[in-house]
């Protein structure tokens, strides 16, 4: 079995549901995506919403993806930087309860949130408040951090600090890592087009996106669009989501169906697709198999509030993967 690493922004995600569109509309936010804001904005967004009831977990997309590589027995581990405060605390304690060695940097600035909006439809907007999560920079990534690992998994948030990410994989590949790339925000794959696609080409092997972020990459249709990234990467994954997804490597290309469920929320479903593929991967199984597992994962972490599952959630995962 394969060992990974995990890098990304260290949050919180802060889960609200709402009874329509109107807030999203009323500031502003593009629905299904990810808006970056300052300590301002992120204070105002919160006291317009006091009256809406929150729960809280630890986040952000290369965490919940190790974290579920965790649940499944992979042996994982983390880099992000946290606040010395409760919020951090707290984002630590998950990841070691679950099983991941954390590699943290400390920051004296506030640990970072991501106030998750969930509208009736169980689509998720984000506004996220990065505080010590942005610190994460190319002089933290040591030699070591990589060499007792098989595989690097990035998210595609942190593309905005295109140093950083050039580094991590750049070590990655010096110490024979595989490397794995979620998209993650297709304003994101918008605004950083050009070093993505450079970035891909050069380090990645595993190209994760969905339907909004393969067209952002490629200006392409799904099936298009996961041939177009297949000609960059080893393998191309392409998620649509009630729809399934579209695997492909080479000439081989794989249709995966969803699981019957009863969606909540969909906040972490592409994270634990990825948690789910990347075991079957670690594991030497097929892309259809690793797609079928990663189906599973996304089909039952929708079916719960927040990117986070019950013990009892993972026993039937596993009895099913089974």
């Amino acid at each position: 079995m394969k060992k990974v690493l995990g890098m990304g922004n260290a949050l919180v995600d802060i889960m609200i549901r709402l009874e329509n569109d109107e807030f999203l509309n009323n500031l502003d936010l593009p629905k299904g995506g990810m808006q970056l804001v300052d300590a301002i904005r992120d204070k105002s967004v919160l006291e317009k919403l006091e009256k809406h009831s929150r729960s809280y977990s630890a986040g952000g997309s290369a965490a919940n993806t190790v974290h579920g590589l965790a649940m499944l027995g992979v042996p994982t581990g983390y880099i992000g930087v946290i606040g010395e405060d409760e919020l951090g605390g707290s984002f630590v304690k998950d990841l070691i309860n679950a099983g991941v060695e954390p590699h943290m940097i400390h920051s004296l600035q506030e640990t970072g949130h991501a106030i998750a909006l969930i509208t009736p439809d169980s689509e998720r907007t984000f506004v996220t408040y990065l505080g010590a999560a942005i610190e994460l920079a190319p002089e933290h990534l040591l030699d070591f951090n990589f060499k007792k690992y098989d595989h690097l998994h990035v998210e595609g948030y942190l593309v905005l600090n295109h140093d950083l990410v050039e580094k991590a994989m750049s070590l990655a590949k010096q110490n024979g890592l595989t490397v794995s790339l979620d998209l993650a925000s297709y304003n994101v794959v918008e605004d950083n087009l050009d070093f993505l696609r450079e970035i891909v080409k050069k380090y990645v092997d595993i190209v994760f996106a969905n339907e909004e972020e393969a067209k952002a990459f490629t200006g392409k249709e799904p099936r298009e669009a996961l041939n177009e990234i297949a000609e960059m990467a080893t393998i191309a994954v392409v998620k649509t989501g009630s729809k399934g997804s579209f695997i492909k490597s080479g000439n081989e290309v794989v249709e995966i169906g969803v699981i019957k469920v009863n969606s909540l929320d969909t906040t972490g479903a592409g994270d634990l697709y990825a948690s789910g593929f990347l075991y079957g991967q670690s594991m030497g199984l097929s892309l259809k198999r690793s797609g079928e597992i990663g189906a599973i994962l996304a089909g039952h972490v929708i079916e719960v509030m927040g990117s986070k599952m019950g013990e009892q959630k993972w026993v039937e995962i596993i009895q099913n993967i089974r």
